[in-house]
């Protein structure tokens, strides 16, 4: 394993036990955000009899299994969704730093910008676990995640273009942004009731990261959440779980377009171009 190797699998273990940390405080935040509540206080609690959770009783995944999913005071089952959130975040956040610390590597690109760019995704992969979660247990993005991610992953871009020197790279973030939230405001306004604001309101949040990146990873994502949501209610239709009218959350593939966007939009696009004719 050569020395970079080695490098990548050391930040990406890293990012994995942040991620563990993360997930933790997502599952917080999916439980509290949508009921109104402050993410900070009062302490976590159990629900049952009211008992603060304990420091040593607190730590991802490994505290779950100890107690066997029980509170220690009262015994009441305490959801394996819990661990399974902390540990698929934990998962994420290794795989995307691996990808792209690797792809990095390969087009010999310069550290800061590397390291920017790897702290835009693994913000956007925590508030895409959290939205994905809210979405699809209330049908709702909330604005309290939404509108924030549009101020913090602006400057973080920005941070990232200041060290690369790229700044178209930012106006085609901005361009990406505008031309994603008309398309969504646009499907909403002719389709009532097909899809929601806090959709709308997300497009631009996908946009901006999305062109960051490139017009392909942008036409990838976009049109990924699409194509996966289309997918999955085909087959709920197919399995009679849903009726048509029926209604079903669409953030959680507008997101998971937009990583297919992110992870493999680039060479996407460009075997689409290819096909057409267009390279």
């Amino acid at each position: 394993m050569s020395a970079l190797q080695q490098i990548a699998v050391g930040v990406a273990s890293l990012a994995g036990a942040f991620g563990l940390l993360i997930g933790s405080f997502l599952n917080v935040v999916v439980y509290r955000v949508p009921a109104g509540l402050s993410v900070v206080n009062p302490p976590s609690a159990c629900p049952e009899c009211g008992h603060a959770i304990r420091g040593f009783d607190n730590v991802p995944v490994l505290s779950w299994l100890v107690l066997r999913g029980q509170c220690r005071d009262c015994g009441a089952r305490i959801s394996a969704r819990y661990p399974l959130v902390e540990a698929a975040t934990a998962a994420l956040f290794a795989v995307v730093a691996s990808i792209v610390l690797t792809r990095a590597a390969g087009a010999g690109a310069t550290l800061v910008p590397t390291i920017g760019m790897l702290v835009v995704l693994l913000y956007l992969m925590g508030i895409t676990v959290a939205l994905a979660l809210i979405d699809l247990d209330t049908h709702r993005l909330p604005d309290k995640i939404v509108l924030p991610a549009y101020v913090i992953l602006g400057v973080l871009l920005a941070g990232v273009s200041a060290a690369s020197g790229d700044w178209w790279a930012l106006g085609r973030a901005a361009i990406g942004m505008v031309v994603l939230v008309a398309v969504y405001f646009g499907l909403a306004v002719a389709v009532p009731g097909g899809m929601g604001m806090g959709d709308v309101k997300l497009a631009g949040v996908l946009g901006l990261v999305l062109a960051y990146l490139g017009w392909g990873p942008l036409a990838v994502g976009a049109f990924g959440g699409f194509a996966l949501g289309a997918i999955f209610a085909i087959g709920l239709l197919a399995a009679r779980r849903a009726k048509r009218g029926s209604g079903i959350p669409f953030g959680p593939w507008m997101l998971a377009g937009a990583w297919l966007g992110i992870l493999c939009g680039g060479p996407l696009w460009d075997a689409y171009l290819g096909l057409i004719g267009l390279t």
